[in-house]
C-alpha cells in the first residue's frame, strides 16, 4: 500500500511537472532516499536537505533560533517553519519536512519517543500533523515508519487536490 502511494505520489509530480524537495531531520536522509528510488526521479527530485543539527535548521531552512528556543526542534512551529523554509530555498512545488524523536533516547513526558512532526508545504500552503508510534520500536524501523508516514502525509494533501 505505501510503495504504490509514492509512486502515485511520483507520477502526480512527473505528469504535473512539478518538483519535490525533503529537509529531514529525524529520518536523516531515508525520506530523500524514498524518492530517489524510483527510476526517474530527476524529473521530479529538486533539492534533499538533512538538517539534523538546530543549527543546520537555522542556516539552510532559515528557522529562527526564537522559534528552536521556545518551542524546539521536535515541535509544530519548527515543522511549519522547515517547510517554509525549504520551499523558500528550492521554489520547490512541494516541501516534505520531517523534525521527531527516533529513541531510544531523548524522549521526554512532553516529547516522548516515537513523537514525529510532519509538514508539507504545497500549493502555497503548510500542512503540520503530529504521529505518534509506539516508543518500544527499534530507531532503525522507527526511521523507517517516519518517513513512510511523511510520504503518507503528503500523498493525502496532494492527492485531494488533484
Amino acid at each position: 500500500m505505501f510503495d504504490r502511494k509514492l509512486k502515485k505520489l511520483a507520477k502526480i509530480l512527473i505528469d504535473k511537472k512539478m518538483t519535490v524537495a525533503t529537509a529531514e531531520s529525524c529520518t536523516g536522509g531515508l525520506l530523500s532516499s524514498m524518492f530517489t528510488d524510483i527510476s526517474g526521479s530527476s524529473e521530479f527530485v529538486k533539492a534533499n536537505f538533512v538538517t539534523y543539527a538546530n543549527e543546520a535548521k537555522e542556516e539552510y531552512l532559515n528557522v529562527s533560533s526564537e522559534i528552536l528556543q521556545e518551542f524546539g526542534a521536535v515541535s509544530h512551529e519548527c515543522a511549519y517553519a522547515m517547510a517554509k523554509g525549504l520551499h523558500n530555498r528550492t521554489g520547490c512545488e512541494i516541501a516534505i519536512c520531517t523534525t521527531g524523536i527516533a529513541g531510544p533516547t531523548g524522549g521526554t513526558k512532553e516529547k516522548p519517543v516515537g513523537l514525529v512532526f510532519v509538514s508539507v508545504y504545497y500549493d502555497e500552503k503548510i500542512y503540520v500533523r503530529a504521529f505518534r508510534l509506539p516508543s518500544f520500536i527499534p530507531r532503525k524501523f522507527m526511521k523507517y515508519l517516519f518517513a513512510q508516514k511523511a510520504i503518507e502525509y503528503a500523498y493525502s494533501i496532494v492527492f485531494t487536490k488533484n
